[in-house]
């Protein structure tokens, strides 16, 4: 019993004695193999020429048959004297233990097994030094001097760390020509070779024992994001060196931009174009048909044909945004350009992408008249025929083309396009600040095949307008010219409001007992889109004109002092849906208001609705993990630091130093003369039972002092001891 307690007593200690013990036989030696100087019999960092001595030394034993040496101790002092001997590999091997041609020996080992030195083909290694070309501008080279003036920058930083000589590098430098092609305009770049000697090891990592190195060897890339460039900010790439890996991960971590995904010809329908976004059109799940069927009807909207099944199949209308689909051979990832125009024209576009396939060729043609690819198509509205262009493009021409076509044929009147489309009283109209009368015309209603009719009507009108001929025609009343003029001139503008996101705005136009048909969350299936015209007009010497009326309170005058800069006049329009009837209603609200002196009314508009200040798969596109680093990547990853940290000779002495510590504090603690030992567990009881009538008393006696007497404590006055009879007694 008694080595059983002491055993129990000092077994930390134990345990940690023998860890000491297991480190620092088994698992240190292993941290530290025998270098290639070991190999040669050699001190670390000698010169070349003591290399080539302690070769040629051995090498003649061998040769006069004083030792003769086994195939793999041979191979292994080749090898060592062909990279200790080659001033770049030795100055890399030194320094940072790169040693990438290693795999070369297991290799040659197998090829030659048991056969005798003397017919292993020499040399081991090539020696032919593989220098990087400095004038291509991919490779810009960062020195100690210009390091600095990088870091000014305020674009994002990409670095290659390489070394001349490197084969794996020189692999790299196409793929790098690629990726600096396609960061161009977006971030800087630049390489590092290690002869620079203090950049390098700033961006080498660094071992437990001291020393620098690079994980996964060279190249190795590192990056600065635009808005830190200290040392604790840089980012280091650690997965696949290919340009869809390095560009997405560069995009997504550095630059913090969204990716565009890959859909099929199934999921397009389902999982893009009728995908809801800020502002779109909301109809209940309930009403969702098929992908396929939805993606039928577009097409029979864009082909102007009509079938009353597909028509009575309600579909999630289109989100109320240009889609821009691309087409790619490739199957590759968007590049950062691409992704930061979709970033910066998230509010007017949504970007997604489809691999193309020569077996869905007929598909895509019938579809969107996509006959090959690469190839962008733009759709804008139901009914409205594609856009489409095909062909390899530049970042300048798809800035171009975005920026053409990010509008709908129809705009649609929001907070980021109301001043775009002058029909803003803060703004003024799209001819300039120089026109003083301007006029925008409204439809607004809810999502509904009501409002998609009226969308297309107006389509039709603007259409019209923009085509002179059609309007000079002798059967063309001459009055609908004026809406042509003004719409020529841009002092007419056509937009659609939606009316349940715009509630405010709507009903503040289309104040009446029926707005709620059109404004608002829906009530009941009546939709009543409606048509309005405003008119707006700036007066200098009237802008200072206050609203005549009354303030009730202090909010009032606060608000009458904020009051629009342009004057309002709404008009509602009453008519039928004929094209015509509408260019007639609005040539007469031009010609009235501008040959007529109409009232000059200041308001305060409500402000629209505005969209996120930045979309919701945007924010999500950040907690995805990278695919360019994968899972296996990641664990690697965590095993290489935990073995860095496991090849530290401090570990060992430090865990000798606990055992014995906690060996000593044990000992002398159980060596006290005063310490009570055990002698049973009768014992410990009884002393237990003993101690506890103390531990009771204490508390008792403590609380009698504070506890109030009561009527058994105080002896009465009239009280008096009775003497008792010898009957009692006995």
């Amino acid at each position: 019993m008694a080595t059983m307690s002491k055993m129990k007593a000092y077994s930390v200690p134990l345990f940690l004695f023998v860890l000491a013990l297991f480190y620092q036989l088994l698992l240190l030696p292993r941290s530290f193999p025998p270098s290639h100087y070991d190999v040669l019999g050699i001190k670390r960092y000698t010169s070349i020429e003591q290399v080539k001595s302690a070769y040629d030394e051995l090498y003649s034993k061998w040769n006069s048959g004083e030792e003769v040496p086994s195939t793999i101790d041979f191979l292994k002092t080749r090898y060592a004297y062909e990279l200790l001997s080659h001033p770049l590999w030795k100055r890399n091997y030194d320094i940072y233990g790169f040693d990438e041609q290693l795999h070369v020996l297991d290799k040659v080992r197998e090829q030659y097994g048991g056969e005798s030195f003397s017919n292993i083909d020499l040399p081991l290694l090539d020696d032919a030094a593989i220098a990087f070309d400095h004038s291509d501008h991919a490779f810009n080279a960062i020195t100690s001097e210009n390091f600095r003036s990088m870091l000014n920058d305020s674009k994002p930083l990409l670095i290659q760390v390489y070394t001349d000589g490197s084969y794996r590098c020189a692999q790299f430098s196409n793929v790098w020509r690629r990726i600096v092609a396609l960061l161009e305009g977006i971030a800087n770049s630049g390489v590092v070779e290690l002869s620079e000697i203090h950049l390098a090891t700033y961006f080498a990592e660094r071992k437990p024992t001291g020393q620098y190195f690079f994980r996964n060897g060279l190249p190795s890339l590192v990056a600065f994001p635009s808005w830190c460039k200290a040392s604790h900010c840089m980012i280091r790439f650690e997965g696949e060196l290919s340009v869809d890996s390095v560009t997405d991960w560069f995009a997504t971590t550095i630059l913090g931009l969204p990716r565009i995904f890959f859909y099929t010809k199934e999921s397009v329908g389902k999982s893009f174009l009728a995908k809801s976004g800020p502002h779109k059109d909301l109809v209940s799940k309930k009403t969702i048909g098929s992908a396929k069927v939805c993606l039928r009807l577009y097409i029979f909207q864009v082909q102007n044909i009509q079938d009353r099944q597909l028509q009575s199949t309600k579909c999630v209308s289109f989100k109320s945004q240009v889609k821009v689909i691309c087409f790619s051979k490739t199957g590759e990832r968007a590049t950062p350009f691409l992704r930061q125009i979709s970033k910066d024209y998230w509010a007017y576009a949504s970007f997604a992408f489809v691999l193309w396939r020569e077996e869905e060729s007929s598909f895509w043609w019938n579809t969107f008249e996509v006959d090959s690819a690469p190839a962008i198509v733009f759709l804008k509205d139901p009914g409205v025929k594609p856009i489409v262009y095909h062909g390899s493009f530049n970042n300048s021409w798809v800035s171009e083309i975005i920026e053409q076509n990010k509008q709908q044929e129809l705009p649609q009147l929001r907070s980021l396009t109301s001043v775009e489309l002058g029909c803003d009283a803060r703004g003024y109209s799209r001819s300039g600040n120089d026109i003083k009368i301007w006029y925008c015309v409204i439809l607004a209603g809810r999502q509904s095949s009501e409002l998609s009719k009226m969308r297309e009507t107006m389509r039709r009108v603007q259409e019209l307008l923009s085509s002179e001929g059609d309007l000079d025609a002798p059967d063309v009343d001459q009055s609908l010219t004026q809406s042509a003029i003004a719409f020529k001139n841009k002092r007419l503008t056509f937009a659609w409001l939606d009316g349940e996101a715009q509630e405010r705005y709507c009903s503040f136009y289309l104040y009446s007992e029926t707005s709620f048909e059109t404004c608002g969350p829906r009530r009941d299936l009546s939709d009543v889109p409606r048509l309005f015209i405003v008119r707006y007009k700036r007066n200098a010497t009237a802008e200072n004109i206050k609203v005549a009326r009354k303030p009730k309170n202090i909010w009032d005058v606060w608000q009458d002092e904020e009051v629009d800069p342009a004057s309002q006049l709404v008009v509602r329009y009453n008519g039928s849906n004929e094209i015509l009837e509408i260019i007639k209603w609005v040539s007469e609200i031009i010609k009235d208001g501008d040959s007529n002196d109409l009232p000059f009314y200041r308001v305060k508009t409500p402000e629209l609705v505005p969209e996120e200040s930045e979309p919701i798969w945007s924010r999500g596109a950040q907690s995805i993990l990278s695919k360019s680093i994968g899972i296996k990547d990641r664990i690697h990853n965590i095993m290489g630091k935990s073995y860095d940290y496991l090849g530290d000779p401090r570990i060992g002495p430090a865990l000798l130093l606990a055992a014995l510590m906690s060996f000593g504090t044990i000992w002398l603690v159980r060596s006290q003369p005063g310490r009570p030992r055990q002698s049973g567990q009768q014992s410990q009881s009884s002393t237990e039972d003993e101690s506890r009538p103390k531990q009771r008393e204490r508390p008792r006696n403590l609380s009698k002092k504070n506890r109030p007497p009561s009527i058994t404590d105080v002896e009465p006055k009239d009280a008096y001891q009775m003497p008792l009879s010898d009957s009692e007694t006995n």
